[in-house]
């Protein structure tokens, strides 16, 4: 995706869950639940976050000081290429299990706004 804009004043959160198993999260039931792992559970320790801080009304993001402020951040500036969108493509081909932008029958009322970007 390029030209999208970057979500300098949207708040960073970690979510993630555990799925229950429906068709919709096994490719139609080709990959098996091995119900045998039950309690599934996910943690995290040591997170760091390499972003902006919003206080008050103000972002750090926006900050003039060179070393501090989001320009100064390599990765806001960072673009895939043509090889880099190739690798990413061949990952997402042999080892994405679920596209939600490709699930119209479990959100038939439409899909996200970011699905319908070009690619």
């Amino acid at each position: 995706m390029e030209n999208l804009p970057f979500p300098e004043n949207q708040a960073m959160r970690i979510y993630s869950t555990l799925w229950n198993a429906d068709d919709w999260a096994t490719q139609g039931g080709r990959v098996k639940t091995d119900w045998s792992y039950a309690p599934f559970t996910a943690s995290y320790r040591n997170f760091n976050a390499d972003a902006c801080v919003w206080s008050n009304g103000a972002s750090s993001c926006n900050s003039n000081d060179p070393s501090t402020g989001w320009s100064s951040k390599p990765w806001v500036w960072q673009r895939l290429d043509d090889g880099k969108r190739g690798q990413m493509k061949w990952v997402q081909d042999n080892y994405m299990i679920y596209d939600y932008c490709k699930d119209n029958k479990r959100f038939s009322q439409g899909l996200a706004p970011e699905c319908t970007r070009a690619k």
